[in-house]
């Protein structure tokens, strides 16, 4: 059985406007078929625990209802939308959304990731961490699939 490196970006919203849910529902619908890349965790301590934390999500209902309903991402939106004190006003999504665009990996973690992609850790390299997300996961498809 093939597995996926989840290649939606951190930097993608759906309708919502919520940036990283979208990722979030793949790499959790992937997970629970069994079909996420190694080292990709379903839910994460980082941007999915964010999303989780600023909507007010429940980690194990979002599990639950992915894992039991299959939903396509206007579906699983739908369910968020009808979620017991879900937050999806303006300031809400523009605070999460600033604080995903605005997060930095530390320097070890972004001197990895350059160097896997062959990118000097220079003055024009990305910082932030939705661009240094993405180089790793094209660099980690690359490797599984295109290489």
């Amino acid at each position: 059985m093939n597995t996926y490196v989840p290649l939606i970006s951190s930097g993608v919203a759906g309708p919502l406007g919520v940036l990283h849910l979208p990722r979030l529902w793949l790499k959790v619908s992937l997970e629970q078929r069994g079909l996420l890349a190694p080292g990709y965790p379903g839910i994460g301590k980082g941007y999915d625990q964010m999303v989780l934390d600023a909507l007010g999500l429940n980690k194990d209902a979002v599990v639950n209802q992915i894992k039991s309903q299959r939903p396509t991402y206007a579906q699983f939106e739908a369910w968020v939308k009808k979620q017991p004190g879900v937050k999806l006003d303006k300031a809400t999504i523009d605070k999460l959304n600033g604080a995903i665009r605005g997060y930095i990996h530390d320097d070890a973690t972004r001197k990895g990731i350059l160097g896997a992609s062959g990118i000097p850790d220079d003055p024009s390299a990305p910082r932030d961490a939705v661009n240094l997300n993405n180089l790793d996961d094209w660099y980690e498809f690359h490797q599984a699939v295109l290489k």
